[in-house]
């Protein structure tokens, strides 16, 4: 198992899908095309959406005109409840372990920020009681986040690394950057983070290891 040398680090900066929560990207494409978007397929992605779903993720559509954008292409009434539900397909589980592993590694003095290409509808239910056993939403376990939605951009995009930057103050050569996208990641390289791309689901406490001993599992 790869460990890293975490000296002078001081920021970790993660993305949410693939990373702190375990994706599915065939569950939500099902249910897309049950509720009538025949192009699922070809417009959903783990990493970077297309169409109609790129353009919610960069806050070019609205949630209320990605609905109707979604009943247009599927030439029928669908209720935006139902719409909302394919998107939730794509969330497999937020581990507890994880989010014990935010709180144990904000104890331990690090900032923490999330950079995810993200939507409203998905983040209703994250910033939500229900996104943790405890009651708790995503926020609370984030000095803060920084959503391509709100942003107006989308990674591996340069310039939403470059504003997050700007706006929380750290420094690339004293954070951590975790992301499963790989352009995401060469980009991070590209300014200066020091990165760890984990697979989708994976259990990468052990990078950790020294930093949050011991590590339990």
């Amino acid at each position: 198992m790869q460990k890293l040398d975490l000296t002078g680090i001081k920021n970790i900066v993660f993305d949410m899908g693939g990373v702190i929560l375990t994706l599915d990207r065939n569950e939500a494409v099902r249910r897309f095309k049950a509720i009538g978007l025949d192009s699922a397929d070809e417009l959903l992605d783990p990493y970077h959406q297309k169409g109609i779903f790129l353009e919610l993720e960069e806050g070019k559509l609205s949630e209320a005109a990605f609905y109707d954008a979604i009943r247009a292409a599927a030439g029928k009434y669908i209720p935006d409840e139902k719409i909302a539900w394919g998107w939730m397909g794509f969330i497999v589980d937020c581990p507890e372990y994880k989010l014990k592993m935010l709180e144990a590694l904000r104890a331990k003095g690090y900032r923490l920020y999330l950079l995810s290409n993200t939507n409203p509808c998905i983040m209703h239910w994250a910033m939500s009681p229900d996104f943790s056993k405890e009651g708790k939403n995503i926020s609370d376990y984030f000095d803060k986040l920084y959503l391509s939605y709100q942003m107006g951009c989308v990674k591996p995009n340069a310039k939403i690394f470059h504003d997050m930057l700007s706006d929380s103050g750290i420094v690339p050569s004293e954070t951590l950057f975790i992301d499963d996208g790989t352009a995401n990641v060469e980009m991070g390289n590209q300014l200066g983070f020091k990165t760890y791309q984990p697979l989708n689901g994976e259990d990468f406490r052990h990078i950790f290891e020294g930093v949050l001993s011991p590590i339990k599992y």
